[in-house]
């Protein structure tokens, strides 16, 4: 390894710890992850389930955080992620209909929809969380790259990462969302935050 491949790897470690500590320096932010918080609690309590929607890496985060929050966190969550779904909606619509089409003939009352997109404009997350403003539920965002993209402002509650790379950007949400889900389990009662059926 050169120095100037020493250099480079830590820059963009440097990159990433520079922008996680702005976000959680921030005490909005850490509000927002704690509002996010009880309105996950709040759909569990009334018999809910947290949808989670997103794009390629966001799908991956979008699949692994409703198997952790359902097996960790006892919350009944899911990921409108299978093949089989995806591509019967992009096939008998469109593509950038399949989270509209899965959210109105999924969800139902109390339920909270979880949209992930590194870029904030991706049309069918944007087309998904309209089909969920009209039913009238809950929304989180997760975006970044331009603060003014049309997602960030969508929600209930938005998180908006300030940097331009997927790299950065995809891993905080990640993040993010693994935050709330331990603060979660680190003080749920055992007795009291189970998986409703």
């Amino acid at each position: 390894m050169t120095s100037k491949d020493y250099t480079i790897f830590k820059e963009l470690n440097a990159e990433f710890i520079h922008v996680l500590k702005k976000l959680t320096s921030d005490p909005s932010f850490i509000e927002n992850s704690f509002k996010a918080l009880e309105v996950f609690r709040e759909c569990n309590k009334n018999g809910g389930t947290i949808y989670f929607i997103g794009n390629g890496g966001s799908a991956a985060i979008s699949s692994h955080m409703a198997q952790d929050y359902t097996k960790m966190g006892l919350l009944k969550a899911q990921s409108f992620n299978d093949s089989s779904l995806i591509t019967c909606l992009a096939n008998d619509y469109s593509y950038a209909q399949i989270f509209e089409k899965a959210i109105s003939m999924y969800t139902k009352e109390h339920d909270v929809v979880v949209a992930i997109s590194s870029s904030g404009k991706s049309g069918n997350i944007l087309n998904g969380v309209t089909a969920a403003k009209n039913r009238k539920l809950n929304i989180v965002t997760l975006s970044g790259f331009n603060q003014t993209n049309p997602l960030n402002g969508m929600g209930y509650i938005n998180f908006y990462v300030p940097n331009s790379t997927y790299r950065v950007v995809e891993i905080i949400h990640e993040y993010i969302l693994h935050t709330i889900l331990d603060y979660h389990t680190l003080t749920r009662k055992a007795t009291q935050w189970q998986l409703k059926s």
